[in-house]
């Protein structure tokens, strides 16, 4: 959720903050604020409602001069975003905070620093971090003790950068549960809740753990556990370039990220296969021989990563023969599974930082699975760290809201994970190289998909006033359905809704009439004359049509109330991964046609690191 930055230097850190506010945008944007400690020992806030771009504003009349300053975009969680609830926080003009997380005994610690005299000026549950800081800071007189000791009086999820007026040259900062790095740099050093925000002044990065305190100066960073002993955590260098965030030559970053979808499948396959097979080796040390003891998988995720789970369990089953669940991680962690003998624990996330993903994948580790593995595109990440095997992803950094390039590598990951498995449990060898075909020729046939842009764009303008659609799947398609209508729905705020086509006369075809778009892909594959029948049903009842086919699926457009869109044909086992590409750009589409703020869709964040 939210974005944090801070940062300890011998030049005014105001810009750097903002620079890095702006690159975390994607993360929480309903207010953004920040806060110096002046050479002559003042706190200084500007906290503004909406975007960074109105804080920036309000620096550009009254610049914080400081080299100590925390920053931070926020999305709201307890509380509505204004000015009064935007962070940081201060007490007593004497300590500030900004916080990524969730406390969930606030309301306790409220009531109880109410009695204590303590004033609230907003409806945060952050506030009762900052008052319980300064009240341990005013017994010790010293910061990094009286962090430690308020956060063994918090339950919940947290990264916390802490500044005090009486010390313009250090920051104390903890982490537990929500991410948190601190940036190396010559004679400064920087805090963030991801390094994008610090790509412009460092790629030397300190990943903290669960758990880690720190104290940080312009030249030291001193790191402790919860009981305040030392501790070490390797510095690591960043692969990212300052110029992977930027836009470049596109209006939008969803635009961009969905044309570098060639590329983006392309490095996640890179040194993962050979020209036939799939290497084990790539899944982590002793990875062949777990798979070789694989009897049933389990998948965990949450939004467009639980859509590539759900297409996985499709891929296991049919290409392995090997029994696979998929469930959503905020479901999953609240019931009591029965866990399977050598039942294999996948989790998937873009950020690696989802809070849900990452309580399950905690709780699978206490319950006796075989093994767990990640699917993640942050190699840094907690989830990634916390399993045993891991796939990365090599998306890239995804700034728009809506996920695109981080869905279809995630897909192209899950099939190799899937071959690797299925080859320790009777595919054939020519199934195998098969399948390393198809997905070796996958840029070149997204490629061809993106070609249909300006086909695409110009149907959107019969999506202009709809206010419902309906998205219809089939087998492996059911789940590239879902996407579609959960991409619509998030940036052009239409509902939108998906379902198996076989389902339609269990409910949703009382919805269809002559307003009620119906959107398709209708690959030539088994279950085509299935589909076709069930199109037939919408369109009996009045429905209008949008099917993408390809040429051998021969689906005749003459009708007044049907539109086709003439895809590339694909393999089957890659034709998902394909044909989400075409939902990807309708979505995109309608929602540049209506409006909408494409990047930063309302209500919405790109990492759920809070419950």
């Amino acid at each position: 959720m939210c974005g944090i930055v801070g940062g300890v230097a011998q030049r005014d850190v105001y810009p750097i903050l903002i620079e890095g506010l702006k690159r975390l945008e994607y993360r929480g944007y309903d207010s953004a604020g920040l806060a110096v400690v002046t050479s002559d020992h003042e706190i200084t806030r500007h906290r503004r409602l909406g975007k960074v771009a109105e804080l920036e504003a309000a620096l550009a009349e009254q610049p914080l001069p400081g080299g100590l300053g925390i920053a931070h975009t926020r999305w709201a969680t307890h509380g509505v975003p204004s000015e009064n609830n935007a962070h940081p926080h201060i007490c007593n003009d004497k300590i500030a905070i900004v916080h990524n997380g969730i406390i969930e005994n606030f309301e306790e610690l409220r009531e109880q620093q109410k009695a204590q005299g303590y004033v609230f000026t907003s409806e945060t549950d952050t506030e009762v971090i900052v008052h319980q800081i300064t009240r341990y800071y005013d017994e010790t007189g010293d910061l990094l003790e009286a962090v430690a000791k308020a956060i063994r009086d918090f339950k919940g999820a947290y990264a916390l950068g802490v500044i005090c007026r009486d010390d313009p040259a250090s920051m104390v900062i903890a982490r537990e549960g929500s991410p948190l790095v601190v940036g190396l740099g010559i004679a400064e050093n920087f805090i963030a809740s991801d390094v994008q925000a610090l790509l412009p002044v460092t790629h030397r990065f300190i990943y903290l753990e669960n758990g880690d305190l720190g104290r940080i100066t312009r030249d030291k960073i001193e790191l402790f556990d919860s009981e305040l002993i030392p501790v070490e955590r390797e510095a690591k260098t960043s692969v990212q370039s300052d110029s992977s965030v930027e836009r470049g030559k596109f209006k939008h970053y969803m635009l961009k990220e969905i044309y570098e979808q060639p590329k983006a499948v392309s490095e996640t396959l890179q040194g993962r296969v050979t020209d036939n097979s799939v290497l084990d080796s790539v899944f982590g040390n002793n990875a062949g021989e777990l798979f070789e003891r694989v009897k049933t998988i389990q998948i965990v995720a949450c939004g467009t990563s639980y859509h590539a789970g759900m297409c996985a369990r499709y891929w296991f089953e049919s290409f392995t023969g090997i029994p696979c669940n998929i469930e959503v991680a905020s479901e999953f962690r609240y019931r009591n599974p029965v866990v399977p003998d050598n039942c294999l624990f996948v989790t998937i996330s873009q950020s690696g930082e989802t809070a849900d993903t990452l309580a399950a994948l905690m709780q699978a580790k206490e319950r006796g699975y075989l093994g767990t593995l990640a699917v993640c595109n942050v190699p840094e990440s907690s989830l990634v760290r916390e399993s045993d095997l891991m796939l990365m992803t090599h998306a890239g950094p995804e700034i728009g809201v809506a996920s695109t390039k981080a869905f279809t590598t995630q897909l192209v990951a899950l099939m190799l994970l899937v071959v690797a498995v299925g080859k320790h449990h009777g595919m054939a060898a020519e199934q195998e190289a098969e399948i390393v075909t198809a997905l070796n020729n996958l840029p070149n046939l997204i490629e061809l998909a993106l070609n249909r842009d300006a086909e695409i764009e110009e149907l959107c303008n019969e999506f202009l006033d709809k206010e419902h659609a309906l998205f219809l799947g089939r087998g492996v398609e059911y789940p590239i359905a879902l996407e579609g209508a959960l991409k619509l729905k998030e940036i052009s705020y239409i509902h939108a809704e998906a379902y198996p086509a076989g389902e339609l006369k269990h409910g949703p075809l009382a919805l269809v009439d002559e307003n009620m778009p119906v959107v398709t892909v209708a690959p030539s594959n088994d279950l085509l004359e299935k589909l076709r029948s069930n199109l037939e049903e919408v369109r009996a009842r009045g429905g209008l049509l949008y099917v993408f086919a390809d040429d051998v699926s021969n689906f005749d457009d003459d009708s007044e109330n049907i539109r086709v869109v003439e895809i590339e044909p694909a393999p089957s086992v890659v034709a998902p991964i394909v044909n989400v590409v075409y939902l990807q750009l309708l979505s995109y589409h309608t929602a540049v046609l209506k409006g909408t703020d494409v990047d930063q869709p309302r209500n919405l964040a790109k990492s759920v690191t809070v419950e």
